[in-house]
């Protein structure tokens, strides 16, 4: 007997007929002889519709009550499906975050997930249940509601899994696996058979949508093995597991972009010490990550800071931002959202020159004008126009030899 962790996605649960259909694979799973632990999201398109919902209330929602809107999403989708299964005449039982309990910090919809106490979903498997929870929320030591973020669903079902110390944690999707890049931009992407968590940590921060970052952390630091699945097929899918040997030998695994990039650029800030600091801190303290950021040599004592940030944080941000730059008494502030993030990722770049050389040259030939860079040990990254982020991606894949 294995104690396997299923997550399923918006689109898996989309419609009732697919959430009959997801309850038939977790059955099959269940009657093989092993525990089953389901995960799931709220049906595609609901989270959007509550988002757009709380937009309506105020213009910059509150965090607190924005989590108790968009929570309730996967609340319908746990019901509707142990409805199912018990239809079937299986035993279930249905689990919002705050039930199991999944305890976060109080960073409402960016919680992280703190501890979980697996007491009684343990108690239920050995009751014969099949245990249904709703991912993406938990709730804070003061009895709040949180959610962990767009996409928190998978980081749910990887801390159960860990807490659980499950057989496998499989994530269905409406892909079957991790691919060089996205098949809807370039039709020669292939399927990857297996995946390193370092190089799944990139290709999730830089804008593959396959996992959420936070749900392949915690997979790496537990070990978790994560099979990524497609619900619609019985296809083998990617293995995220630990580096191997045999990985070190790929110069490039794989091309991501991520068109959710806006860029801030404070203008005419004065070049001493001590100011990124005056202008990032505040937005930490807001709990806005900035990805990217440059500044420029400085001339006659002013340089120009460059940043990135989400586009779902910018106009916040950049209130936070130009309050900063009056503060430092930098010139101007300016915001771009027509801008996307290119990145290659490869754990062969380790051990390989000349690999940002070979990209840069051929966005070059291409006519695509690169506006930031950001590096690491196994992927280089650039931001470009947001026009040409397919063409990027075609001419990259292409260049490193990912087709299939």
């Amino acid at each position: 007997m294995a104690l396997v962790v299923q997550k399923y996605g918006g689109t898996s649960v989309g419609t009732t007929d697919r959430i009959k259909n997801v309850a038939k694979r977790i059955i099959k799973t269940y009657e093989a002889g092993n525990e089953v632990v389901v995960v799931v999201s709220a049906m595609s398109g609901e989270t959007n519709k509550l988002v757009a919902l709380a937009n309506e209330m105020m213009d910059i929602p509150d965090n607190r009550e924005y989590d108790v809107v968009v929570a309730t999403g996967e609340q319908v989708t746990i019901g509707l499906l142990s409805m199912y299964l018990k239809s079937l005449g299986y035993k279930a039982k249905s689990y919002m975050g705050w039930q199991v309990p999944i305890i976060t910090d109080s960073t409402f919809a960016k919680a992280r997930i703190e501890s979980i106490d697996d007491t009684k979903v343990r108690a239920d498997l050995k009751a014969g249940n099949i245990v249904v929870v709703a991912g993406f929320q938990g709730m804070d030591k003061e009895g709040s509601l949180t959610t962990l973020g767009r996409g928190g669903s998978d980081t749910s079902a990887v801390a159960l899994a860990a807490a659980l110390k499950a057989d496998v944690c499989e994530i269905y999707t409406d892909v079957d696996g991790v691919y060089t890049t996205d098949p809807n931009v370039c039709k020669e992407a292939r399927k990857v058979e297996k995946v390193s968590y370092d190089e799944m940590l990139e290709l999730a921060s830089l804008g593959a949508k396959v996992l959420q970052i936070r749900s392949v952390e915690f997979a790496k630091k537990f070990n978790v093995d994560i099979h990524v699945r497609s619900s619609l097929n019985e296809n083998t899918g990617t293995m995220v597991t630990r580096e191997d040997k045999d990985m070190e030998g790929i110069l490039v695994s794989g091309v991501a972009y991520d068109k959710n990039e806006a860029k801030i650029a404070v203008l005419g800030v004065p070049d001493k010490p001590g100011i990124a600091a005056k202008i990032l801190t505040p937005l930490s303290d807001a709990a806005i990550s900035v990805d990217m950021i440059v500044q420029n040599v400085s001339h006659d004592g002013l340089t120009d800071f460059t940043f990135t940030v989400t586009k779902a944080d910018l106009k916040k941000a950049l209130l936070i931002t130009n309050e900063a730059a009056k503060e430092i008494q930098a010139q101007e502030v300016q915001s771009d959202e027509n801008i996307s993030k290119i990145s290659i990722v490869g754990l062969g770049m380790r051990s390989h020159a000349g690999v940002a050389t070979r990209m840069f040259a051929v966005l070059a030939k291409n006519n695509i004008n690169i506006g930031m860079i950001s590096t690491s040990e196994i992927k280089v990254s650039v931001v470009i126009d947001e026009k040409y982020t397919e063409l990027a991606v075609r001419v990259l894949h292409e260049e490193f030899g990912l087709q299939g």
